[in-house]
């Protein structure tokens, strides 16, 4: 079959009209059930809060503190193993050098390293940044797909065919696969991109190796740009990206079910496939493509992008769902956690500035500073409510990847690809404290029925 074909399915579409809404009835559970039986729905307490399942030393992401049952809303802090994520950055920053690989030893081994554990641990990420022989043409060229995320995660499955010792539990094992996969997901990204880019946008093929040499931004920028050439500052602001993505405590749903599958004492392979399949929900990882949607719809509406008056009014018509997508969301405002600011957003907003300055894109940076800080007031004016909001990574990571010329299509698989770092540190945690396959609690709603014959329904 060519690539570019659809698939003609041989499903009466009445037959399955009806199906499907007798799949939808059968399959509504009343509101107030939820209510009756004080179920914690999407593992959230009333309050919003998370229903605390788990412990970790990994990664710690503070946004409010409960005082006497309240909410108070705070500055937003992240760490990583104890150590605040403004303090990683400001150093690597300060030294004129890559962070992405320090934070990946960092999160799996529990210490910042010492410059020489930081150089084995480089050389040894640049040993295994190619895929084994004949992955590429076989596992991802001959069945191209046109979603990245789903083309990775399929990637990561396949390893374990390549893999002489894929089911051994033994932490040594299980750190070599984790140090295989972090290695190896820029590389498995690109190529999923080249392949898609060339057999469904009939674009040329580029099909670069991987360089030892390189850190993680780097090779990324490399591998998928014909020329292979990037900026000093380009590689930067992509770095500081993935050490902002890398981490982000157990209770995100991707970390989370790298908790849930990793607790039945599965292989790695399936458990951070599984991982990825959550990132990829628009809900999750995806969210900074809708943030860019929305963006291009105020720039198209909005006439002067300086008249405050005129954008919080075209806001406020998003949140009443009379224009964009009529979901009556601003997206990148907001966060489970984060009230009064995000801290990942706070960074990145900084390197946002300095590339967009170097690209000449200031005004379209101004136009999101205005957004971002319009937007709380607007939220409240508009839903009359107290809940503080403040911009999110999400609001600033796709006008950073649109200024580094990055296709929209790798905006959640370089989420992926920063993630994988925490991934694998939650995984191993589980392993070593876990100790027992999660399991919570559904309570059924349906009364008993009898078993009718086929021939009396």
């Amino acid at each position: 079959m060519n690539h570019n074909e659809k698939l003609d399915l041989k499903i009466d579409t009445m037959l399955l009209d009806e199906l499907t809404r007798s799949a939808e009835k059968m399959n509504r559970i009343p509101l107030d059930l939820y209510q009756k039986y004080s179920v914690k729905r999407g593992l959230r307490n009333e309050d919003g809060t998370g229903v605390l399942v788990g412990l970790t030393e990994i990664g710690d992401v503070h946004g409010y503190i409960i005082d006497e049952g309240e909410i108070v809303p705070v500055d937003g802090r992240l760490e990583y193993r104890g150590i605040n994520v403004h303090d990683i950055t400001n150093g690597f920053q300060t030294e004129k050098r890559y962070g992405f690989e320090e934070v990946c030893y960092l999160l799996l081994f529990g210490t910042l390293p010492t410059q020489q554990q930081l150089d084995q641990f480089k050389s040894l990420l640049g040993e295994n940044r190619a895929l084994p022989n004949g992955f590429t043409e076989n596992m991802i060229l001959k069945a191209p797909s046109r979603e990245i995320v789903n083309k990775l995660a399929r990637s990561v499955l396949v390893c374990y065919s390549y893999d002489p010792n894929p089911d051994d539990l033994n932490l040594t094992n299980v750190l070599r696969q984790s140090i295989e996969l972090i290695a190896r997901f820029p590389t498995m990204v690109a190529y999923g991109y080249q392949a898609k880019s060339h057999y469904f946008d009939g674009k040329s093929l580029f099909i670069h190796h991987p360089q030892k040499d390189l850190c993680t931004a780097e090779n990324l920028l490399h591998l998928i740009r014909p020329d292979s050439k990037y900026s000093r500052l380009e590689a930067e602001t992509l770095d500081l990206a993935l050490v902002l993505h890398a981490e982000h405590g157990g209770g995100n749903n991707s970390t989370f079910t790298t908790h849930v599958v990793s607790s039945t004492g599965t292989d790695t392979y399936s458990a951070i496939a599984a991982a990825v399949g959550s990132l990829k929900g628009p809900l999750h990882g995806g969210a900074n493509l809708k943030v860019m949607e929305m963006m291009a719809d105020i720039k198209d509406h909005v006439k002067d992008w300086q008249d405050e008056e005129e954008l919080s009014g075209y806001l406020a018509k998003i949140l009443r769902k009379e224009t964009f997508d009529g979901k009556g969301l601003i997206y990148g405002i907001g966060h489970a956690v984060y009230t009064l600011s995000d801290p990942r957003a706070v960074l990145l907003k900084a390197k946002a500035k300095e590339l967009a300055e170097a690209k000449g894109r200031s005004e379209e940076f101004d136009l999101s500073d205005r957004v971002a800080r319009l937007s709380p007031g607007v939220f409240k004016k508009e839903k009359n409510s107290d809940k503080v909001v403040s911009a999110n990574v999400d609001f600033y990571s796709g006008f950073v990847y649109g200024m580094l010329d990055i296709p929209k299509e790798l905006f959640t698989p370089i989420f992926c690809l920063a993630r994988i770092a925490g991934w694998c540190a939650h995984r191993i945690e589980e392993m070593i404290s876990g100790g027992r396959i999660i399991r919570p609690a559904y309570r059924s709603v349906l009364h008993n029925k009898e078993y009718v014959p086929v021939h009396e329904r």
